[in-house]
């Protein structure tokens, strides 16, 4: 099944050792999932330093996620071939270069090309960080590394909104890119003095052909999901993204079936391993990224609070999330995966009852707390258990491609969540607030539909008519809030249904790669 013939494991025994390589290998994830939020926080500064439209500074977030997703697999394969230390000091170099290219541009091309190439890093440095634990610590310590690998990876992007606030608030927009920076500098001193190297001995060609189709697939599909709720689903453009995107993983799947050496071989979803902790985090990280989009305008256009405090009020979540992560091992310890991934999930489908229940204008921050809380936990005791069960449904000269099937599927459930529960929140938004513009001029009616800011905006400039508006298209996010929340919901008990039913088999080892099989 393997394309590879695996060499020995450079397994760590020493615990000191062990610490330092998952420090390390977190301070490097670290700086990439803090660059895929990191920027949200800057938005109007970007344009006005750019005098770019809203569509372009979209495009500087968008540019890195989409460039980073599509070359996670291949870059994953390469890093199991060419070795994983010196790959993982390639992609720190590439990724600090691209910041600080970043930091100092002056024209929306440079700032563009700054962050495909920090995409690029990013998709280097992602999947071999979480192989190293794979391949180095031993069994026994796997799934606590793990656990805390993924902690970073599910709280990683809240921390470093907050980081990135506060930069933002105290200097200007360019030292968003000196975090990263920071971060690649200390993780590349610290790879090359504390992680050993490890590679597998090809035993065929590398799977050019594969590569590409996944490439072309993964990213006409992110450009599909990031493109379809700004242009339209049914304009042309998004159209051919979603056909190219169809046809591109049609093909990979026909080629990978028959190819000696495929870089991904679909036959191993067949293993309830791979299809549930995939499907799981598909989905989980989906409504995560789809609760973050609701969160934030309710913060501040509801509560009229500023984007850091609307940060910081977050951190909890995260905190929540990143514990739970790093005790989902030892609960799995004592139950298993598939039902420390059930516990989560329902509990997380429990969090999403009390947003679409509780949260209101007039209820604040108290409203929305114990949801985000109950979120927190259950997310972080499903991500920990998903990811090992895909780490160990591949086998051991894979874990490059197997860490980079993680990440993927995380990466299209994020752009998944944020299109679709985005899409409900707004469709509910126009549908009740149409009720309450029967009064008011087309013109500012017409402003009102088109979301919650423009129609703030539009009530402060009324006088005493504005301020009923106000009150009414805050009411109307709120009530476009609770339907995002109810179809979330629906996903989460679907979710957890598929778990309970065709979850992992209950005697895999969660922390042993390669143990699953087709």
């Amino acid at each position: 099944m393997s394309a590879l013939l695996s060499t020995p494991q450079h397994v760590i025994d020493d615990p000191r050792h062990q610490r330092t390589i998952l420090l390390t290998v977190c301070i490097a994830l670290m700086a990439v999932i803090a660059s895929v939020s990191g920027l949200n926080v800057a938005q109007p500064e970007l344009a006005r330093a750019f005098d770019a439209s809203q569509t372009e500074v979209l495009w500087f977030i968008n540019i890195y996620t989409i460039s980073l997703s599509a070359l996670l697999l291949p870059l994953g394969a390469l890093g199991d071939r060419l070795g994983r230390k010196p790959m993982l000091i390639a992609g720190l170099i590439v990724f600090g270069i691209a910041n600080v290219a970043a930091g100092l541009a002056t024209t929306t091309a440079m700032m563009l090309l700054a962050r495909a190439l920090a995409g690029v890093g990013a998709a280097i440095i992602m999947p071999i960080t979480l192989a190293v634990i794979t391949s180095t610590f031993p069994e026994e310590r796997r799934a606590h590394a793990i656990g805390i690998w993924t902690g970073v990876a599910g709280g990683g992007g809240i921390l470093g909104m907050y980081l990135s606030a506060i930069l933002v608030d105290l200097a200007t927009w360019r030292w968003l890119f000196a975090m990263p920076i920071a971060l690649v500098s200390i993780a590349l001193w610290m790879t090359l003095r504390s992680v050993p190297n490890s590679r597998e001995t090809p035993s065929g060609r590398f799977d050019a052909i594969g590569s590409l189709a996944s490439l072309i697939a993964v990213a006409s599909i992110s450009f599909t999901i990031h493109e379809g709720p700004e242009r339209g689903w049914t304009t042309p453009l998004v159209i051919a993204g979603l056909i190219l995107s169809l046809a591109a993983t049609l093909g990979f799947i026909v080629w990978e079936r028959h190819h000696p050496s495929p870089i991904l071989d679909v036959r191993l979803f067949r293993d309830r391993n791979l299809s549930s902790g995939s499907l799981s985090l598909l989905i989980v990280f989906g409504v995560q990224a789809g609760i973050f989009v609701v969160v934030f305008p309710f913060f501040q256009s509801v509560l009229g609070w500023s984007g850091f405090r609307a940060t910081f009020a977050m951190m909890p979540m995260a905190l929540l999330m990143m514990a739970a992560s790093g005790l989902a091992p030892r609960l799995a310890g004592h139950l298993d995966n598939r039902r420390t991934m059930a516990i989560g999930i329902l509990l997380g489908t429990g969090g999403l009852v009390l947003l679409a229940t509780l949260a209101s204008r007039d209820g604040g921050y108290p409203s929305v707390l114990p949801g985000m809380l109950m979120m927190g936990l259950g997310m972080g005791l499903t991500m920990t258990p998903a990811t090992q069960v895909i780490t160990s449904a591949l086998p051991r000269d894979r874990q490059g491609v197997a860490s980079a099937l993680n990440d993927v599927t995380r990466e299209l459930g994020t752009a998944l969540g944020v299109a679709l529960l985005g899409a409900i929140l707004s469709a509910g938004y126009r549908r009740t607030i149409s009720d309450h513009l029967a009064n008011i001029p087309p013109d500012t009616a017409a402003s009102a539909r088109e979301g919650i800011a423009t129609a703030l905006d539009t009530g402060s400039t009324l006088g005493p008519d504005g301020d009923a508006l106000i009150r009414a298209a805050q009411d109307a996010f709120v009530a476009g809030w609770h339907q995002a929340m109810w179809v979330g919901t629906i996903a989460m008990l679907a979710l957890a249904a598929f778990v309970v039913l065709r979850g992992p088999h209950d005697d895999t080892p969660a922390n042993a790669p390669g143990a699953g099989g087709e």
